[in-house]
């Protein structure tokens, strides 16, 4: 491991399979700002394993079992150094943020436990996030200290100290992730188990945003039944109604899809929601009544899951649906405001 008289000492550790197209870039733009490299490979078929040997000798063979976390926490078990960074190897540092990096590490302060970091580019390959730039815990102190607070009656400070950098992470993956993602949610609603609010909320995420009119339709009796158990708080309720209203939709319940959606609309709807029943109503060659849920979609309502479906993509339709009535002014005019919109959600 590499001395650093200047600052803090960094384990990169990462989980790969089958990256033989980006890992070398990933690694070239890191390998002189670390002082170790810690590599888990999960399965890789290709010459993956191979182009890590060259970076470091601390590879190691890690079983596959559809659980990220499992594997993340392997990975950082084998890190010795005082912070620890978790890179994926789709991602890398240009030359401007390879500095910033540079001057975290020798000007960190010991008490900081995370750093954020802007991982960017997200929106290129149709991920399930609805910005293209935000922050995300990318360092960690590998020890963490207690500290006691509070003058009397005191406590040990739980929370970690995060401090938010203004590193950006560039994200060029070589395909879209949310098919393996989903396959993962699926397995676990096939085996009963519980998602955690955060889970629950990105498989319905995930779904609305990028997945195939095969995935959402199965996972409309799972959704259905989370949304019927009285279990859910406002917000998990709202997620489940939305990919209800979706998956009925897809297969043609539509007896179903009003009774869920009417429970939607008498209370806070969702643009979500507006947004396939505009879809519904253009089905039906009836671009008046589409226009409608469009609208409302795009401007009467706030999204739970997906902000092009409370953005662009309803202001399109609603440019579709005014062209299909004859007026053309309306529908260049709606066509600017979603390329507008587009632009802004970048």
């Amino acid at each position: 491991m590499k001395g650093n008289e200047n600052g803090v000492t960094i384990s990169l550790c990462m989980i790969v399979k089958n990256e033989e197209e980006v890992l070398k870039r990933c690694l070239d733009s890191i390998k002189d700002l670390v002082d170790e490299i810690i590599i888990a490979d999960t399965g890789s078929t290709d010459a993956t394993r191979d182009i890590a040997l060259k970076y470091t000798d601390k590879v190691y063979d890690f079983q596959w079992v559809n659980d990220f976390s499992k594997a993340r926490n392997f990975v950082f078990s084998k890190a010795s150094c005082d912070y620890i960074y978790s890179a994926d190897a789709d991602e890398y540092l240009d030359e401007e943020n390879r500095k910033r990096f540079a001057r975290l590490k020798k000007s960190l302060l010991p008490q900081i436990e995370i750093v954020q970091m802007y991982y960017c580019n997200q929106l290129e390959s149709g991920s399930v996030y609805n910005f293209d730039r935000e922050l995300r815990p990318k360092l960690f102190k590998r020890v963490r200290s207690f500290e006691w607070i509070e003058p009397v009656h005191e406590t040990i400070r739980e929370l970690p100290l995060v401090y938010d950098s203004d590193i950006e992470i560039i994200h060029k993956p070589q395909n879209n992730h949310s098919g393996r993602d989903i396959a993962i949610f699926e397995g676990l609603a096939h085996r009963g188990e519980k998602l955690s609010k955060k889970l629950f909320s990105m498989y319905a995420k995930e779904l609305f945003i990028s997945g195939t009119r095969e995935e959402i339709i199965r996972a409309g009796d799972y959704f259905t039944a989370a949304a019927e158990s009285g279990e859910l708080d406002d917000t998990g309720l709202k997620d489940a109604v939305c990919v209800v209203v979706y998956a009925c939709y897809l297969r043609g319940d539509f007896l179903k899809m009003y009774r869920y959606a009417l429970k939607e609309i008498a209370l806070k709807p969702a643009s979500e929601v507006c947004y396939v029943l505009g879809e519904y109503y253009l089905s039906l060659n009836d671009p008046k009544e589409a226009s409608v849920w469009y609208y409302n979609a795009a401007f009467e309502t706030d999204s739970a899951l997906s902000l092009k479906h409370g953005g662009e993509l309803a202001i399109a339709k609603l440019a579709q649906c005014y062209r299909s009535l004859g007026d053309e002014e309306q529908a260049l005019f709606y066509e600017e405001l979603a390329e507008k919109k587009k632009n802004e959600e970048l």
